[in-house]
């Protein structure tokens, strides 16, 4: 089964959502993530991804302590990226009960540092971000665009290790125009043409409905193993039970979807 993991971005100390990447374009809808995290859970989450947006920008950590905060007070796994750059990060990560750590902007910048996360944490425990635009990857928070492929820079991954690749389409994330299906199974048909079948794939990037999810499962034969939802569940376009049993392959259609743009989760406290 596709697993759903829901994102919990953080933007100066409050959780957020961003189209496109731009952290100027950013709504809230809450200003304490730990408690986002446990409504999640209770809404019956399995997984998190929680992203350090200011890390991201900035190049370092700035929320470790609310991700780790977050990894004590839910008890399912954890992942999360933004700013993660030196070795002093992961063995901090590697030591706490975050789950998985998301590398990012090192992944382009150094394989040489991929390859020492790997032996600092293991397959099991790390994934790398793959963010594209038009087929190319951008880091420094999706700031700066490379001159790799995304294609490129996945099979590189696969082949000094890396077992869990998150690609995002950067043009549509927070926009909720629907999953670049075809970007995910370029990438998929490109490892397998390398004998890499092994590598997993979580989507990310434009989820807006069930359908969306519907067509992810189907790809969980070429490798697609998890899929991120944000600004979706955050609007209440579907809840993470009906997500879940699309992702099952549960016959019959939901009942019951929030119409959109209505009824936005908040929990703000001011």
């Amino acid at each position: 089964m596709v697993r759903l993991i829901p994102a919990i971005d953080i933007q100066g100390g409050r959780c957020v959502r961003l189209r496109r990447g731009d952290f100027a374009d950013e709504t809230v809808f809450g200003d304490d993530p730990v408690a986002m995290a446990r409504h999640w859970v209770a809404e019956g989450a399995r997984y998190l991804h929680v992203v350090d947006l200011d890390g991201a920008r900035e190049g370092l950590p700035r929320n470790l302590p609310v991700v780790e905060a977050i990894a004590e007070a839910v008890p399912v796994p954890v992942q999360t990226g933004g700013g993660l750059r030196t070795e002093e990060v992961l063995l901090r990560l590697g030591g706490s009960r975050v789950a998985k750590v998301v590398l990012g902007t090192q992944a382009v910048e150094s394989e040489g540092f991929v390859e020492r996360a790997l032996e600092l944490l293991g397959s099991s425990r790390l994934v790398v971000a793959v963010d594209a635009e038009e087929g190319y990857v951008k880091t420094r928070g999706w700031v700066s665009r490379s001159a790799v492929r995304a294609v490129d820079l996945v099979l590189q991954l696969a082949e000094v290790g890396v077992r869990e690749i998150l690609f995002t389409d950067i043009s549509r994330d927070g926009m909720l125009q629907s999953v670049n299906l075809a970007g995910i199974r370029e990438l998929a048909a490109a490892l397998r043409r390398a004998g890499k079948e092994g590598v997993e794939l979580i989507a990310s990037g434009g989820v807006a409905s069930l359908e969306d999810l519907r067509l992810l499962r189907e790809l969980e034969p070429l490798g697609v193993t998890g899929v991120i939802v944000g600004r979706a569940l955050y609007e209440q376009r579907f809840t993470v039970a009906q997500a879940h049993a699309v992702l099952a392959g549960q016959a019959g259609p939901p009942e019951g979807l929030a119409r959109r743009g209505e009824g936005a989760i908040s929990l703000e406290t001011n």
